[in-house]
């Protein structure tokens, strides 16, 4: 590991705003913040919006300068991407934004049941040839429905036609009708505060003419939710290979 990176992640073991936790510890039990982010975190009884996969966390300090009256953290393993956004945060004395650096195949413990009210998943990997990692997978959404609250919200916005195509299908699959469905955000001129901050990789994939796709919707019915059968293009500027398509057996997500 580089002197950087080993550098910064000694700085955000000292940013009181930051959690970082080892994956064995929290594999089968729960971290000590779960239920509790509101009264021992934050200090607050405010709303939960985690980022899932918050790269250099951009959005989260972004979304925690607009609301003050709600509370923001960002989620992701690369904490030398985390510690500019953490660094951010912490120079401008925004006290409603913290960071957590875990995979988040175990997010599950860390938050309690309804703990958290809106989940931002902003340009993920869309994992074309693995469907059970795809954060909008069901596998992921009924993790999510462990802690987000009823009538919670989700929110993808993507560069990727795939991830995009396959969230909708998915959608499409368990009945779930999108609240806010736009192929291509700022070619069809949708005005939104919040949709308006942009990332590192957003900035990159506009500047190469590429649509952003944006989904909202709210999560019910988890526990019976069930794969697409369905085939997609890739995206041709991410892979060069053919159509990728999966068949599900039309399984509940844990099965």
């Amino acid at each position: 590991m580089g002197k950087n990176k080993l550098k910064k992640f000694a700085e955000m073991d000292t940013y009181p705003h930051v959690v970082q936790a080892e994956f064995k510890d929290v594999l089968n039990a729960d971290h000590p913040l779960k239920g509790k982010w509101r009264q021992d975190f934050f200090k607050n009884d405010n709303p939960i919006v985690l980022e899932l996969g918050c790269g250099k966390g951009e959005y989260t300090v972004g979304l925690g300068r607009l609301y003050p009256d709600k509370n923001f953290i960002g989620v992701d393993i690369k904490g030398s991407r985390m510690h500019r956004g953490a660094t951010d945060a912490l120079n401008e004395g925004l006290k409603n934004v913290g960071f957590l650096r875990t995979r988040i195949e175990v997010i599950a413990s860390f938050f309690g049941h309804s703990e958290v009210d809106e989940i931002w998943l902003t340009f993920p990997d869309p994992q074309m040839k693995k469907v059970r990692k795809r954060l909008t997978s069901t596998v992921f959404l009924k993790r999510y429905s462990q802690f987000l609250k009823p009538h919670g919200v989700i929110h993808l916005k993507t560069d990727s036609n795939f991830l995009y195509t396959y969230t909708k299908a998915m959608l499409e699959e368990n009945m779930i009708t999108p609240l806010v469905d736009e192929s291509d955000l700022y070619g069809n001129g949708y005005q939104n505060e919040i949709l308006s901050i942009k990332t590192y990789y957003e900035t990159k994939w506009l500047g190469q003419g590429i649509p952003i796709k944006y989904l909202k919707f709210e999560l019910h019915g988890a526990s019976q939710l069930t794969e697409p059968d369905v085939e997609i293009e890739p995206d041709s500027y991410r892979s060069a290979g053919r159509g990728v398509k999966y068949r599900s057996k039309k399984q509940p997500a844990d099965q």
